[in-house]
């Protein structure tokens, strides 16, 4: 007797039924889902926030989830953070043979190392590490010059060391002069200098008191130091700043006379902010190198780079004892610093405006932020050998060799291939 399949009943093939349209709808919400979350990714990297310590976290699959082939319309080289760098330091204080005694940390016992292994990574971008092949195929049969201060040099120095992976420079300086020294690099025929000139414009010593002892600097607001004015013809490159010494009493004159002063406290002369003197000083720089006719370069402001005492004033046992950098969000520019940023900032923007009509070009290296959470990387007090029952001031104001400083070179090559991009 054959058996006879028993027929469905119509619950059964209701079931079927509803399986068979659910099944497919649930399995393309789900595929439709994972398509856009994998779009989403790829469009952007997840970045927090709201976190209230402000300090930001990343994903451990952050370096996944970012753009592979996404390229910034504009970059800032000069927003971001201090990320470490392992492979630095590039050079020693025993491989470059120009490291002044004051910069020299390691030389003099400092015992951390952690200050030089950092570089600086911009927001969106890459900054990269100096090549020192690279520069000196850029300014092969050129010249560079740096005016300025004590840290206008240091920076210089801090360029030669770099430079001296490839070749140590000739000293051809006219003078013996540690301020007005010049450096040849024979192999690609270019030349390095610096100019000693701490206002930027003409300076005398006054003693409006008439008391012994008791010294002012006089600055010739609008007067430009021909210490450096008459030395610039002829260069390709100017890199100008000053900073530190404006923070010193000081007298302002201007068509001759005396007008006021900063920090002197003298009878019936006028009071004038820390702003007013540095503003002037800068305009009148910029001013001389748009007249000079003879001068064709191009022109960099490296913008003011704070000191970090801590504790106490440089002359009352402040130090710089730090041994790392601070996140970039967790210390504002402010105070005084803020005011010497400031009225460089606008004389340099009145400057490169009045640049476009003489046809030379301003760039700027601004250092000022990025520097300000840098407290890691000055000598404090190794720059000297230590001596019993001898107490000097801690150096919070000049860097390391090497140190933070090397960076600055970071973004003047930078600044440079960009250029040679323009005219090429």
């Amino acid at each position: 007797m054959e058996m006879s399949t028993p027929k469905p009943s119509k619950r059964n093939f209701k079931s079927k039924l509803v399986l068979q349209i659910t099944f497919p709808i649930i399995l393309f919400t789900i595929v439709t889902l994972q398509i856009s979350k994998n779009i989403s990714l790829k469009k952007s990297p997840i970045i927090l926030t709201s976190l209230p310590t402000n300090h930001v976290e990343l994903p451990t699959n952050y370096q996944e989830l970012r753009p592979k082939k996404v390229v910034p319309t504009k970059c800032d080289l000069f927003t971001g953070e201090w990320v470490p760098n392992m492979e630095a330091p590039y050079y020693t204080n025993e491989s470059c043979r120009v490291i002044q005694e004051h910069q020299n940390c390691m030389k003099y016992g400092r015992p951390d190392t952690d200050f030089m292994k950092w570089r600086w990574k911009p927001n969106g971008c890459e900054l990269p590490v100096f090549n020192p092949d690279q520069f000196l195929d850029i300014v092969k049969g050129k010249s560079l010059a740096f005016v300025g201060d004590s840290v206008a040099r240091n920076h210089m120095q801090s360029l030669i060391c770099l430079l001296s992976q490839v070749e140590h420079p000739l000293d051809i300086s006219p003078t013996k002069d540690d301020n007005f020294k010049r450096w040849y690099f024979e192999s690609y025929n270019f030349t390095l200098a610096i100019f000693w000139s701490p206002y930027l414009v003409k300076t005398q010593d006054n003693d409006p008191n008439g008391k012994a002892g008791k010294t002012f600097v006089g600055l010739f607001l609008d007067e430009a130091n021909e210490a450096w004015t008459t030395q610039i013809n002829g260069f390709d490159y100017l890199i100008i700043s000053a900073g530190h010494w404006f923070f010193r009493p000081l007298i302002y004159h201007e068509k001759g006379e005396f007008m006021g002063c900063r920090y002197c406290e003298i009878g019936n002369l006028k009071e004038y902010s820390l702003s007013y003197g540095y503003r002037n000083a800068f305009q009148t720089a910029f001013r001389a190198i748009l007249e000079n006719e003879n001068f064709k370069g191009k022109v960099y402001l490296r913008t003011f780079a704070p000191s970090h005492f801590e504790g106490a004033e440089w002359d009352h046992g402040g130090d710089c004892p730090r041994k790392s950098p601070i996140k970039a969000n967790e210390l504002n520019l402010e105070g005084e610093n803020m005011e010497v940023y400031t009225a460089q900032m606008e004389a340099f923007k009145e400057a490169q405006s009045m640049a476009q009509k003489r046809g030379l070009k301003f760039g700027l290296i601004d250092m000022t932020r990025l520097m300000l959470v840098r407290p890691d990387g000055h000598p404090s007090i190794y720059g000297r050998p230590a001596k019993m029952n001898e107490i000097w001031p801690s150096d919070c104001v000049h860097w390391c060799l090497p140190g933070p400083i090397d960076s600055w070179n970071d973004f003047l090559l930078e600044m440079l291939k960009s250029e040679e991009k323009i005219f090429h």
